[in-house]
């Protein structure tokens, strides 16, 4: 008995004599492998192929984040105020919530005179500086005046040897460019006076905004979350309660940082004896809600000043006092007082900063922190950390139904409201109770898949059809 390894197959050639093919078991396995290599899709590191998918997925975040950017600068006149009525509201929760409980005013009244506080608060403080600057802005003019010129006696002298006439030339070519420039100066006006508009715009959308965020934070809050995916808006509420708290501690203490900051400068200046206190302390205190830049710049001021006034020698006593009123800022206070509810890199406070002056400027150097440590919170919460496992859970938003339900509790509510149901019945039998209504209700919002199926065919009664609408006024 025998076998053979290679077989014969036999075809017909195009001039009619049969041939015979002969295939082997290396031949047959090599033709496989061949057409499985024609059927291979070319290799794709998964690397490169994780890199593309959030490559892609990056972009579009990208672009969704440009478009949002966009859209806030080109309505920067209401998303500005809004913004800043915001941290005015979470400023005035204390003021609004003492004036409720403790003197037991109206909620629209606490809310109308935490506003009117602040407005006296504001307006004092500009009224202090501006009266000193008034008074004093003659005699360091003056001052600013004679140390120029001291500073041209001495660049005349060694080591610098300066020629009066070219420093006279130098001064003569920048008067010639302010007087150059001055139709573009003029032809400005009408900008300065859209912006005047502008603001003025801002100002009453803030106050109008602050009023009601007060009056009704809570139901604005739960509208917008209302507006979400029913699924989303519980973790929504919780994260938007905790990026408040954020922004509350971040807004609360930065305040008393810069009430800090604008004491210890103003008291410095007093003791060295520089005229402008009060303004220079308000102009400090406005600064230090700019991380890092307002500091430099208020604090720069304050030495000028002190130069211009008492010489460099007090120019120097006064930068001392500005840095050990920064570093007591800067390693005492911010850390102590702000703690984990901000919890910002400094590395990441400089970055937001100077993104922020990059993309708009004052306002974004003045809401790039907060908002960045309020999507800090909010993100790392999504993300299964709590920072503020002490808020709990109890606190809920009432959950609007949907669908069908929403029209029939909706009209049931109606009903009770106006005194349908306490009306005498005529019979019995088919006037049932509220309780059994609401039950009837619930069963069938609840019921199996074909009621379900009747339910968007049109099969069930509806609230007002007869065996389903509860009498009305004895009917």
């Amino acid at each position: 008995m025998s076998h053979t390894t290679p077989s014969e197959s036999g075809s017909v050639d195009a001039s009619g004599e049969a041939t015979t093919v002969r295939v082997t078991s290396t031949t047959l396995k090599a033709a496989v492998s061949a057409q499985a290599r024609e059927k291979k899709e070319p290799y794709i590191p998964p690397v490169l192929v994780a890199s593309a998918a959030w490559g892609w997925r990056m972009l579009v975040v990208l672009l969704v984040a440009g478009v949002f950017v966009y859209l806030c600068s080109f309505l920067s006149t209401v998303v500005v105020p809004v913004a800043i009525a915001l941290l005015l509201t979470v400023l005035l929760q204390p003021v609004d919530r003492f004036l409720r409980t403790k003197i037991r005013l109206p909620r629209g009244l606490s809310a109308v005179l935490s506003v009117i506080f602040l407005l006296a608060l504001l307006a004092g403080l500009v009224t202090a500086a501006g009266t000193q600057l008034v008074s004093g802005i003659s005699q360091l003019s003056d001052q600013a005046i004679k140390g120029f010129n001291e500073l041209l006696a001495w660049a005349q002298g060694a080591p610098l040897n300066l020629n009066l006439e070219s420093v006279e030339t130098y001064w003569n070519t920048f008067l010639d460019n302010v007087q150059q420039y001055t139709s573009t100066i003029l032809d400005g006006a009408v900008t300065v006076t859209t912006t005047v508009g502008h603001v003025l715009a801002g100002f009453l959308i803030t106050l109008f905004c602050t009023i009601f965020f007060l009056l009704d934070g809570r139901q604005i809050w739960t509208w917008v979350v209302g507006l979400l995916p029913r699924h989303v808006r519980e973790r929504t509420h919780q994260a938007g309660r905790r990026g408040l708290v954020t922004l509350a501690s971040y807004v609360r203490t930065q305040i008393l940082v810069a009430f800090i900051d604008a004491l210890g400068i103003g008291i410095g200046a007093a003791i060295i004896g520089l005229p402008l206190v009060v303004p220079m302390a308000a102009l400090v205190f406005l600064g230090s809600f700019i991380p890092f830049v307002g500091a430099i710049i208020t604090g720069t001021i304050a030495v000028l000043v002190a130069l211009v006034a008492k010489g460099w020698v007090w120019a120097l006593v006064m930068l001392g006092v500005v840095l050990l009123v920064q570093q007591i800022e800067g390693h005492l206070l911010q850390p102590f007082l702000m703690g984990r509810a901000v919890s910002l890199h400094p590395v990441a406070v400089l970055l937001a900063v100077t993104g922020g002056t990059v993309i708009a400027g004052i306002v974004g150097a003045l809401f790039a922190v907060p908002l960045v440590a309020v999507l800090n919170t909010v993100i790392l919460y999504f993300n299964g950390h709590d920072k503020f496992p002490e808020l709990g859970f109890d606190d809920h938003i009432a959950m609007r139904p949907a669908g069908r339900r929403a029209v029939m509790v909706t009209s049931a509510a109606r009903d009770v409201s106006d005194g349908a149901w306490d009306q005498p019945k005529v019979e019995e039998k088919t006037a049932p109770s509220l309780e059994k209504f609401l039950a009837r209700f619930q069963n069938r919002g609840e019921g199996t898949a074909q009621d379900r199926a009747a339910d968007a065919a049109g099969s069930h009664p509806t609230l007002g059809d007869s065996d389903s609408q509860p009498p009305h006024n004895g009917s």
